[in-house]
This record gives C-alpha cells, structure tokens and sequence, in this order.
C-alpha cells in the first residue's frame, strides 16, 4: 500500500487533481443539454490525467509507467481542444478560460518533466 500512496507526493499529480476539480467546477454551469455531451467528454478527459499518472506509478518497469505517462499527455491534448471549444461556444468566459488553460498548461509542463524524468 505505501506504492499507493507515492503518487500523492507526486508535483504533477497534484496539479493534475487540481485541474480535475477546475473542470468539474466549471462544467457545472453548461447547459442541461450538454450533459451527455461536452460535460461528459471534459470531466473523462480530466479524470483520466491523474488516473494514469496513478496507475503508472503502480507499474514496475519505466517502460509501462512512460506508456500511462502518454496516454496522460494524450487526455490533456483532448481537455485542450474541449477547454477551446467551450469558450468559442460562450460556455466559459474570458477569466473562466485563462484559469483553466493555465492549469491545464502547468499540467502539460509537470508532465512534460516527468517523462524526461522518467526517460534518463
């Protein structure tokens, strides 16, 4: 169990929390409609950056904890896209946006790091 409880010590890890309850925070006033839809999709792709970085550090061998470590990166990437749309769509505003961007791209740094960390 002490493995488990690693990850929290973890820079990334807790940033990437912190975006999970940014997203969860903001899509809470989208529109009904979207629950399905771009709430759904945003609060998966923001879930699924912390859970991989969990689920890697539980790895034994660098190479499967790099191979969660990309599919992290590779959620971020999506959240971005869903983080652009909802302010072309008027569902975040200008401050709302910034906020979480610069979350998400902190996240994307951390990461970013990990990885060449793990990559030596």
């Amino acid at each position: 169990m002490e493995n488990n409880l690693g990850y929290r010590k973890l820079n990334v890890f807790q940033k990437a929390d912190e975006l999970v309850i940014e997203v969860y925070e903001v899509t809470k006033e989208f529109p009904r409609e979207e629950l399905f839809g771009l709430i759904s999709q945003m609060r998966r792709c923001a879930v699924s950056v912390p859970a991989n970085i969990v689920e890697g550090y539980g790895k034994k061998t660098v190479k499967e904890q790099l191979q969660f470590c990309y599919n992290a990166r590779g959620s971020l990437s999506e959240l971005e896209y869903y983080i652009d749309l909802s302010f072309k769509l008027k569902y975040i505003d200008q401050k709302q946006y910034e906020q979480i961007k610069g979350v998400r791209d902190d996240v994307g740094r951390l990461l970013n790091g990990f990885i060449s960390s793990l990559s030596k």
